[in-house]
């Protein structure tokens, strides 16, 4: 049964996965980067200095709000969302990308993060101009709002907007079964198993209570653990990762070279260039780079718009850097310190060693802490797998919440938890088939979405740059559709909201 549940799931991943859905995907991202003038780019200071670097120096980014105050600070919303991606998608990720598809996957996996910086940016400021409070006082945001309110707002599109966001709220929930839960528990339970000798399923019991603990607390409480976990688990993975890459130093330009020779293909000898090897570079490169990022699919947006923060570019933001510390320095890390332990043949691109995914990271970090190395990777995943659950909890708890109400949120809860169990003991494979193939069907309307209302985005960004960067103090905030206006007021220099009512939804 399994086998055929597997086999009818391929046939839907690789249609979900094709040509036309990486168009779409890279696209949008080239398409929101150009219209705001290489933004990620021209503004990287800006957006540095207001993102990592103002958690050492503006207290309000960091700051917990009052307990009867539903919303998350600002940093607590990149902890949750970097929670719910950095996760096995860094580690059994990355290095399934490189046994599939070479080490020039990597290269693809940079491009795709570098354009959807601008993606994961719109989708945050989208996100926090047409969110709403729920009768509990929660912010409420993400895709489902902006195709609804957005796209749905502009004309004869009413229908369309509304049943996009049904489908994207649909597709989010199920995903969260597989991105966010199936994928992650069996990945732990593989490790603990082959490392500790563990049973998968007693586990499994184990991260469910885990889990009960932390998820019926809801936003706060998760942001509270994930803003204590993230930076614990990140940091002592990159030192892991930056100590092979060291003690192999010599390796490093050789392995470099084998990224940019695979990216395309390119044989060690005589030149020429291998068409069936750039499809499986650039293929096995984004859906690792998307799976890992989530640039795209509309997730993390949906706990970017539970932050205090009422200005749509300061969360976008901390969107762009999301992707940045997820892609461009995780998986980097992970990808060289693969390709510098020498478990990768650097002239061809071959696999020396036998062992697959997780195995492989277990095995370079090996050859440099030895049993230690194996060990480390094991709670290195069961920290990052954990807290991925933890946030795509979230996730899928308001795509349930947006179709069937607030009353029915205690189904999602327990139907989630329960699913731990079955994640630890599934087949691994099927997991990780299903977690693609519900990444590509979230994608698809929230991208359409992005696409629709990219007009508003610009508006906001434009606004934005001339009142902070330019220092133009004639011009008042664009900020949520539906925020308190009072608030907005306060803000602007003038008092004047005419703008905040000027700019309407889906704006072009």
């Amino acid at each position: 049964m399994i086998e055929k549940i597997s086999s009818m799931n391929a046939s839907v991943n690789g249609f979900v996965w094709g040509v036309p859905m990486l168009i779409l995907l890279i696209g949008t991202g080239i398409m929101m980067t150009i219209r705001s003038g290489f933004f990620q780019v021209s503004h990287f200071k800006h957006w540095i200095h207001h993102t990592i670097g103002a958690i050492f120096t503006d207290k309000k980014v960091t700051a917990h709000t009052e307990k009867q105050d539903k919303s998350i600070s600002q940093f607590q919303s990149l902890c949750t969302a970097l929670a719910a991606t950095i996760g096995t998608g860094n580690i059994a990720g990355v290095a399934a990308a490189i046994v599939s598809g070479g080490p020039g996957a990597i290269f693809w996996m940079w491009i795709v993060s570098f354009f959807g910086m601008m993606t994961n940016y719109s989708e945050n400021v989208l996100g926090i101009f047409y969110r709403r409070k729920n009768s509990k006082g929660e912010w409420c945001g993400g895709a489902m709002y902006y195709l609804r309110e957005g796209l749905g707002s502009k004309k004869g599109c009413a229908a369309i907007g509304k049943g996009l966001a049904g489908l994207f709220a649909s597709f989010c929930v199920l995903a969260s079964f597989g991105i966010g839960n199936m994928t992650q528990v069996n990945t732990i339970a593989a490790n603990m198993n082959a490392v500790f000798n563990i049973p998968t399923f007693i586990i499994g019991i184990i991260l469910m209570i885990l889990a009960a603990i932390v998820i019926v607390g809801g936003i706060k409480r998760i942001g509270t653990v994930t803003e204590k976990l993230v930076p614990f688990m990140a940091i002592a993975y990159v030192i892991g990762a930056v100590i092979i890459i060291a003690v192999n130093a010599g390796r490093f330009p050789a392995a470099f070279v084998a990224v940019i020779r695979g990216a395309f293909a390119l044989k060690a000898v005589g030149g020429g260039i291998v068409g069936y090897g750039v499809m499986l570079a650039v293929t096995w490169g984004m859906k690792r780079g998307v799976f890992s990022n989530e640039a795209g699919l509309g997730s993390s947006v949906m706990v970017h718009s539970a932050s205090n923060v009422k200005e749509p570019v300061a969360q976008g933001m901390w969107g762009i850097f999301e992707v940045f510390a997820d892609t461009i320095v995780v998986c980097s890390l992970t990808a060289f310190a693969i390709l510098c332990s020498g478990v990768v043949n650097l002239e061809d691109g071959t696999m020396i060693s036998d062992a697959a995914s997780t195995a492989l990271v277990s095995e370079a970090f090996s050859t440099v802490f030895g049993k230690f190395g194996a060990g480390f990777i094991a709670f290195a995943i069961l920290l990052f797998a954990y807290s991925t659950v933890l946030g795509w909890s979230q996730y899928g708890l308001r795509a349930f919440e947006y179709l069937f109400g607030e009353k029915s949120t205690i189904i999602y809860r327990v139907v989630f938890v329960a699913f731990i169990l079955v994640g630890a003991t599934m087949n691994l494979q099927l997991a990780w088939d299903l977690s693609d193939t519900f990444n590509g069907l979230m994608a698809i309307p929230n991208l359409i979405g992005v696409i629709s209302c990219s007009g508003t985005v610009l508006a906001i960004t434009k606004n934005y740059v001339e009142r902070k960067i330019k220092g133009n103090t004639e011009l008042s905030p664009l900020y949520s559709a539906y925020d308190d206006i009072q608030n907005a007021q306060e803000e602007a220099n003038d008092g004047d909201i005419s703008d905040i009512e000027g700019i309407e939804p889906g704006f072009n």
